[in-house]
């Protein structure tokens, strides 16, 4: 599968009357680390459910290396939602081990390992995570979602519940992510975090791509400038 690029065009997604995406066109290449911004009901985490497969747009096109989605398409995407797809009764072990196997992992105990480890959870490998705060829950996704190295990674709103010190682990995992080429979207309200990490910035505005300019400035300052 090739993953040298993703694009969206004049990609629609209703919901009935309700319009969420609205003629979306961008591309984004190996190595980008892209920001998709906006307020919350804009659309971001539709159309990160449309990259993942998870939703058919209602019109347009999604290209992953010029070609339309094929059939081994999900073994090379990583996706971190709202539903952190984690189950409460495992322990945090038994979750990632889950999962590396289902991605069929030669050696899922080395690979679990390191996650844990990556995840600061190592002392917790054997507790069910159904005792664990949203911010521990939070980093064990990460791991979930990036055990089988994945070439494009999705994260919706990644740094919720995290404090600083893993804000900034997050930050240079992300970093390395598009470092050895995979394409990063993320979708967030956290400005301040992301300002300097990523390649651009998108809006998406009631469901339409608004251009965000790479001109001076914060990226907070040329949010707002992009909102009038």
């Amino acid at each position: 599968m090739d993953f040298t690029s993703i694009s969206f065009t004049d990609v629609t997604r209703s919901f009935g009357r309700r319009r969420a995406l609205n003629r979306v066109s961008f591309a984004c290449n190996a190595g980008d680390i892209v920001a998709l911004l906006g307020p919350n009901g804009a659309g971001k985490s539709t159309l990160l459910s449309i990259a993942a497969t998870l939703l058919q747009p209602s019109s347009g096109r999604v290209e992953y290396g010029g070609a339309p989605a094929q059939p081994d398409l999900r073994a090379h995407i990583g996706l971190l939602a709202h539903d952190l797809y984690l189950y409460p009764e495992l322990t945090a072990a038994e979750n990632l081990t889950f999962f590396a196997r289902l991605h069929g992992a030669r050696n899922p105990g080395v690979l679990v390992r390191a996650a844990l480890d990556r995840a600061q959870l190592s002392d917790r490998a054997d507790d069910p995570i159904g005792g664990f705060s949203r911010g521990m829950r939070q980093r064990l996704a990460l791991e979930r979602a990036l055990l089988h190295d994945p070439r494009l990674v999705l994260l919706d709103e990644p740094f919720t519940g995290l404090d600083d010190a893993s804000t900034e682990t997050l930050v240079g995992r992300i970093r390395a992510l598009g470092a050895r080429g995979a394409i990063v979207l993320i979708a967030t309200h956290d400005l301040e975090i992301v300002d300097g990490l990523i390649s651009r910035a998108v809006m998406l505005r009631e469901g339409r791509l608004v251009s965000i300019d790479s001109g001076p400035g914060t990226l907070r300052e040329r949010f707002r400038r992009a909102r009038h």
